[in-house]
């Protein structure tokens, strides 16, 4: 090979940026037919391109500085380090293509932020810990019976969060189907009513409030307080119910939607089914909700074989 090619090479490689380069992969990837993984790479690079205010950068510029950069403007925005890991997992990826490619020499910039998964952040319980709260004989102690099945409600309607819950009127259940709006995402969800459900609905019936569930009570004070104390003394409550049935880890209500996922999961229910069941405003967040889920190979062929049982 000539100099002169080597020199044009070398300044072709200088010249090619993220941007450009980023596009290029995500158009690869959806000719591949991995739509899923396109949409990934996608929201990523809105993300990055959002940081940088749409300008765009030269691939042999980015070094563990940015990167660094990048994590602290995930961080301010509210990311875990899950989410903010997720991210730049993505932009890694990208990284090393090019870096294969020679259109850039490998500066490490990843070395200094965050990009492992952080599995002690959110944990599920398996199916038969489920079944365990499930069985359990409280009808000596009304105020734990209570806290359990407000549990087992949000795991029967996937996840549901609490706040949803105790928003529920009665009026949103009709000819069979729960509608609600999120109150995170303002998405509109439709639940088919089940037995379980209904159950624990009649069980806490009050004929004078238009609420579906205990939580909010009529004539007694402001709404939000109610949902904030209910919240409290259910999560409080929730880590007896745990003890009761062997759970290491502090039980709450996020539990139930965590866990919901993680067995949807397990089963082999595809992603797209489990973002649009927990209201999810992409599949992105339902990715990096569940990439933070303790679901190891070996504990899914355990989860498999205990169900046998």
């Amino acid at each position: 090979m000539t100099i002169t090619k080597v020199k044009s090479r070398h300044s072709q490689a200088n010249k090619q940026s993220l941007f450009s380069f980023m596009q290029s992969v995500i158009i690869q990837l959806q000719q591949m037919g991995k739509q899923r993984t396109s949409e990934t790479y996608q929201a990523t690079l809105r993300s990055f391109m959002q940081f940088r205010e749409n300008k765009d950068i030269l691939l042999n510029k980015i070094d563990s500085e940015l990167m660094l950069m990048y994590e602290a403007y995930l961080r301010n925005r509210g990311l875990t380090r899950n989410s903010t890991s997720f991210y730049m997992r993505i932009l890694r990826a990208v990284y090393n293509r090019a870096v294969e490619k020679n259109l850039t020499a490998n500066k490490n910039p990843f070395k200094h932020v965050y990009t492992g998964i952080d599995k002690t952040v959110k944990r599920a319980l398996p199916l038969k810990t489920i079944r365990k709260i499930k069985n359990l004989d409280l009808s000596l102690l009304p105020s734990l019976e209570f806290v359990r099945d407000m549990f087992l409600f949000s795991f029967y309607t996937r996840g549901m969060s609490f706040i949803d819950m105790a928003y529920l009127k009665k009026k949103d259940l009709s000819n069979g189907i729960l509608s609600y709006r999120r109150r995170k995402t303002g998405q509109q969800l439709f639940i088919r009513w089940e037995k379980c459900m209904q159950e624990i609905v009649e069980k806490y019936d009050n004929p004078q409030s238009e609420y579906l569930l205990p939580i909010i009570k009529p004539m007694n004070g402001n709404e939000r307080t109610q949902y904030q104390n209910a919240m409290c003394m259910i999560n409080r409550k929730l880590k007896t119910v745990g003890n009761m049935v062997g759970v290491q880890l502090p039980l709450t209500m996020y539990t139930a939607r965590h866990s919901w996922a993680s067995v949807a999961k397990n089963k082999n229910v595809p992603i797209s089914v489990i973002s649009e069941g927990m209201g999810h405003d992409s599949e992105l967040t339902t990715q990096i909700y569940l990439a933070s889920l303790d679901t190891a190979v070996v504990d899914k062929a355990n989860s498999m074989i205990l169900d046998l049982l």
